[in-house]
């Protein structure tokens, strides 16, 4: 601890923090290293600083500048932020003697309840949403201090002709700093200005992507554009301005897409944020090829309205859909596995989902306005097209997903939530055709049915992830789901309730 006293008073000794702020947002785009990646240090004071506190920002300071300042309570820099800990649970805010309204403690106050949380998740038994969130608080409580330790920040260094990180509090020692003083500059700027250049000279700029793709929002403009789409489809007998904004959507999704492959060098399809992602382009895309064969916009206005929800999703479920690229599990490494099972899978749901739309909105249609029964016979066989793609898929996924699971875990099938509620999928979806096919299920009790139906895809989805949380496909678990989909549940069964229901004559 002396030697950073020792450091503190060079540094005060040539202003180096007082006459020249070095926390600047110009340190975006500095490398750091985290979470086994390299990436801007933009990048990774986002992510803490949206764990510990829920938002992008600590008072009138970015991510990136409250960072840097916190890091330099290391040095014993004289520094005081506010600092706020997200609280989420009710439980776990009476525990902590917050109200109802409040949904985030000071985190002096925090830190004074550490060790009252660590013996209340200690005395508890079992994983509830209470443990949970308490788990969470102290998880936050930890990155805090990681931060301010000087252990979250890792800087790059040469060594021996290679770039090596290290914390902080290891870069930034007494004698570089001194020996620093005759740069003629702030001997700490001149420091890291250094670092940085032997960094790029070594490394290149390619982990600047990943800063490039998060600044973009390209996901946000598809989603306006999606939006935008759909309201000129409807609106418009002239269809090509619809059609060109929904192609312009598709491109940005790609183009994001794309860049996040690059970056992760993987399949985007290993976590719910990239799952939502995925289904939602690949439901835009498959309605925009049955567009085109069947020359019928419903399917494209339909796969368009599947994706804004899925973009929404992205933009504003952060709780549920974490949006940062974290590194994989070993399971997932096989890139050949990952790049046909699961994207199988997930477009078969995104087919499915366009058969849930179809079926929806023509029983909100006939429910509140008048529908012939030849038009009803019409939409229901859109919707039959659709199902008929996505358990072509659904069947080719669960047999890959087989395939691997007796090349990672040396067995074919073992009745894991995963693959027991992917089958149930398949299952009801299957019977659905069959007795679409034999005349068996009328029209009239066929699109019921298919919305209904979407109720197993929702489970299988997101069911098996935010409520049973349990089996071997625990690289995929989230939290925070369980409102979503007891939502979801709760308006699908109401509209098939109404639309059930008879005109009064």
């Amino acid at each position: 601890m002396l030697k950073y006293f020792s450091l503190l008073f060079v540094l005060f000794s040539y202003q180096a923090f007082a006459q020249i702020d070095f926390c600047t947002p110009e340190l975006e785009t500095y490398p750091t290293l985290a979470g086994g990646r390299e990436k801007p240090l933009y990048v990774l004071s986002i992510e803490t600083v949206k764990f510990m506190t829920g938002d992008s920002k600590i008072g009138d300071l970015s991510a990136t500048e409250a960072f840097c300042k916190l890091s330099l309570k290391a040095f014993g820099m004289p520094l005081e932020l506010p600092v706020l800990i997200k609280v989420d649970h009710v439980d776990v805010k009476k525990f902590l003697g917050m109200s109802e309204n409040q949904t985030s403690l000071p985190v002096l106050q925090v830190l004074g309840k550490t060790s009252d949380i660590e013996t209340e998740i200690a005395g508890l038994k079992e994983n509830t949403s209470y443990k949970k969130e308490l788990n969470k608080v102290s998880q936050r409580i930890g990155t805090y201090q990681a931060i301010v330790e000087g252990r979250a920040w890792s800087v790059p260094m040469t060594k021996n002709g290679k770039i090596e990180f290290v914390p902080v509090t290891e870069f930034l020692t007494q004698e570089r700093v001194a020996a620093a003083q005759n740069s003629g500059q702030n001997p700490v700027k001149f420091l890291f200005e250094q670092a940085k250049e032997d960094y790029l000279k070594l490394n290149g700029d390619a982990y600047l992507l990943e800063l490039t793709y998060f600044k973009l929002n390209l996901f946000l403009w598809a989603m306006f554009a999606s939006l935008l789409a759909i309201l000129l489809l409807a609106g418009l007998k002239n269809k090509t301005p619809g059609t060109i904004l929904g192609i312009i959507s598709i491109g940005l999704q790609i183009a994001g897409m794309v860049m996040r492959i690059i970056i992760s060098h993987r399949a985007p399809v290993t976590n719910m944020y990239e799952t939502v992602m995925f289904s939602g382009l690949g439901c835009l895309i498959l309605s925009c090829i049955i567009t085109i064969v069947r020359k019928e916009y419903a399917f494209m206005i339909a796969g368009l309205s599947f994706n804004v929800l899925t973009l929404m999703m992205m933009r504003f479920a952060n709780g549920m859909l974490d949006p940062h690229i974290s590194p994989l599990v070993p399971v997932l490494r096989d890139n050949f596995w990952l790049s046909t099972h699961v994207t199988t899978v997930i477009l078969s749901y995104a087919a499915l989902a366009l058969s849930w739309v179809l079926a929806n909105a023509l029983l909100i249609r006939s429910r509140f306005f008048t529908v012939s029964a030849e038009e009803y016979r019409y939409q229901a066989d859109l919707t039959y097209t659709a199902i008929k793609c996505g358990v072509v898929l659904l069947a080719t996924g669960v047999i890959l997903g087989g395939v691997w699971a007796d090349y990672s875990w040396g067995r074919f099938w073992g009745w894991d939530p995963k693959e027991t509620w992917s089958l149930i999928v398949l299952l009801i979806y299957m019977a659905i055709l069959h007795g679409r096919y034999t005349s068996w299920i009328p029209p009239k009790r066929f699109v019921p049915l298919v919305a209904a139906a979407f109720m197993s895809v929702m489970m299988a989805w997101f069911g098996v992830n935010y409520i049973l949380a349990s089996g071997l496909h625990s690289y995929g678990f989230s939290e925070g789901g369980a409102i979503f989909l007891g939502s979801f549940f709760a308006i699908q069964i109401a509209i098939l309730a109404v639309s059930t229901i008879k005109k009064n004559p």
